[in-house]
């Protein structure tokens, strides 16, 4: 098993991601509003410091926020929801639309209420 995490710069493609990920047999995910240390330092204007000055010249036009998509996925599948994700931002004519990493999992414990067996 493995944790996938995928940020998704261009929030305009989740819903089309997270159809790609139904499509693949992924039952769940969790999606959270993120934002980038380059979408903080454009957006903020941290022009005070003489890195962002320049750092934010290569990176305008980025926005300050951004999703991540994260769900644990079986190795059976892992390369067919990449593959699905990678294939919905194919038609992202320029870099920076995201990218993806994964984490292996040791366990998973489930939480909550179980009902006793009699």
């Amino acid at each position: 098993m493995f944790v996938l995490f995928i940020v998704l710069n261009k929030v305009d493609y989740l819903d089309d991601v997270l159809e790609a990920l139904v499509k693949q047999g992924v039952r769940g995910a969790t999606i959270f509003d993120s934002k980038g240390l380059a979408g903080a330092v454009v957006h903020r204007q941290m022009e005070s410091i003489p890195l962002f000055g320049s750092f934010k010249t290569i990176i305008d036009g980025a926005h300050p926020y951004n999703n991540t998509i994260f769900t644990v996925v079986s190795e059976s599948i892992l390369d067919d929801v990449v593959k699905a994700v990678q294939k919905v931002l194919s038609e992202v004519k320029h870099p920076g639309a995201g990218f993806m990493f994964t984490v292996p999992v040791g366990a998973i414990y489930d939480l909550g209420y179980k009902q006793k067996k009699n």
